[in-house]
């Protein structure tokens, strides 16, 4: 079940108590930060408050968030899904019995009939190419008779499960996520739960012209749990943690952050990286045949095994997570820029994500080793889009943008907090007046 949701729909990491989903997660797309304790315990003293202004399209809401930045994601089910998730391991098997199989039947026969064989391969190398060929020719035509539009940006995908089957299975997975935070959920008159539903129900109202958003009907749960962490299913259930609250510094940082989930959902992100997997997976079985066939011990093949596993991991599973999460981030910055928020406040959130990192101590681990861009990376990509995303902000008849540009108000504090270090550091030196910083920023 875990290849079949994605982690753009939901993360685990943040979770402390989860055994209906321990391993339920291989990769691809959701917000999650992969702390191992509550942000904010090692930086208290760095508080960058804000007051989130709503914009003028959001006055119905009546709602403000004011927060610190705390550097603080039976079964019944359709058959075709289900089936495939329980003899996964089967086919494995299978496999691996096949290959060795194989490898102990010719290690029996004798000398001279092994010979023979070789002879025969070699007169028929061309018949066997050929079988060879066909095959691959058969899978190229699967891939290619199996890809389909993918809504808002018209970009190829590949879908060998229907839609329907993983609404189902979402059902299932929301039972189990109830079941797990029956006690933890706020209820609808708590302030925290009625900001978070406006800001959703603004989200789809002012994209409810696209049909994806329209046809899902958006249900809130807000959890109270200190891990940062947001996701929604495919069936349209948003849950959205307490510590996610008190990570964002206003309203637009939550605003984009529950865009770029929205968006996982509506571009159907689970059905294709689970199709994408379940593709991988029947390829590799024909590669951990051969490996098993071919190992002459089974050390050996087992070791081979786990580089063959680990190359599709690392070559093919988490670049397309990657991917999902680029997709994501771009379709829920639109999403955002048609509901008036301050589109410039998404690059912050990361910069601020990637300043907690910094002042926890966290290793950085190579961006080809996550499911996820890097924060850093993350927040450049942004600034890429923001000038496109402010363009269609600007055609939905938005009220203008005002106050300095909330970026160039994050590199403010950061260059004040570098000066205050240093000050703190050589409490001999000469201090300079913090209130006239001598900056050399872009003009924004």
């Amino acid at each position: 079940y875990r290849n079949f949701i994605g982690k753009g729909q939901r993360c685990l990491l943040n979770i402390s108590n989860t055994k209906v989903y321990k391993n339920v997660l291989h990769s691809s797309g959701r917000f999650c930060f992969q702390s191992s304790q509550p942000l904010g315990q090692k930086t208290t003293s760095l508080r960058i408050n804000s007051v989130g202004q709503l914009p003028h399209r959001f006055s119905a809401w009546n709602a403000q968030i004011i927060t610190s930045f705390h550097t603080s994601p039976s079964l019944q089910a359709a058959p075709v899904p289900l089936f495939w998730i329980i003899v996964k391991p089967a086919q494995k098997l299978f496999a691996i019995i096949l290959g060795r199989s194989i490898r102990n039947w010719w290690k029996a026969l004798p000398p001279n009939k092994r010979e023979l064989f070789k002879e025969s391969a070699r007169k028929n190398k061309w018949k066997i190419l050929l079988g060879v060929s066909s095959l691959g020719v058969l899978f190229i035509m699967f891939y290619f008779t199996h890809l389909e539009e993918t809504p808002i940006t018209g970009r190829a995908r590949l879908l060998v499960f229907g839609k329907e089957h993983f609404r189902e299975l979402s059902q299932i997975e929301y039972d189990m996520w109830m079941e797990e935070f029956k006690s933890k959920m706020l209820p609808e008159t708590d302030a925290r739960y009625q900001v978070v539903e406006r800001v959703v129900g603004h989200l789809s109202e002012s994209n409810k012209d696209i049909p994806q958003v329209s046809a899902l009907k958006w249900v809130i749960h807000v959890v109270d749990e200190p891990g940062v962490n947001a996701f929604v299913l495919p069936n349209g259930q948003v849950f959205v943690f307490t510590g996610l609250l008190n990570a964002v510094s206003d309203i637009h940082q939550l605003s984009f952050i529950l865009g770029h989930e929205i968006a996982h959902a509506v571009l159907e992100h689970a059905v294709k990286k689970a199709s994408l997997v379940h593709f991988l997976d029947f390829l590799s079985l024909i590669f951990l045949t051969m490996i098993w066939a071919i190992c002459p011990r089974d050390s050996l093949a087992v070791v081979g095994q786990w580089i063959q596993s680990k190359l599709q991991e690392f070559m093919f599973d988490r670049p397309y997570s990657r991917t999902l999460e680029a997709e994501a981030d771009k379709v829920g910055l639109q999403f955002a820029a048609k509901a008036c928020v301050d589109v410039r406040a998404s690059s912050v959130f990361w910069q601020q994500m990637e300043l907690a990192e910094t002042i926890q101590g966290q290793p950085k681990l190579p961006e080809w080793l996550s499911t996820h861009p890097s924060h850093e990376n993350r927040a450049e990509h942004l600034d890429r889009l923001i000038p496109e995303a402010l363009k269609i902000r600007e055609s939905c008849n938005c009220p203008s943008l005002s106050g300095p540009d909330p970026r160039l108000i994050f590199k403010l504090n950061m260059q004040h907090l570098l000066e205050s270090s240093k000050d703190q550091e050589n409490p001999n030196s000469t201090k300079r007046d913090l209130s006239k910083p001598k900056l050399d920023f872009p003009h924004t």
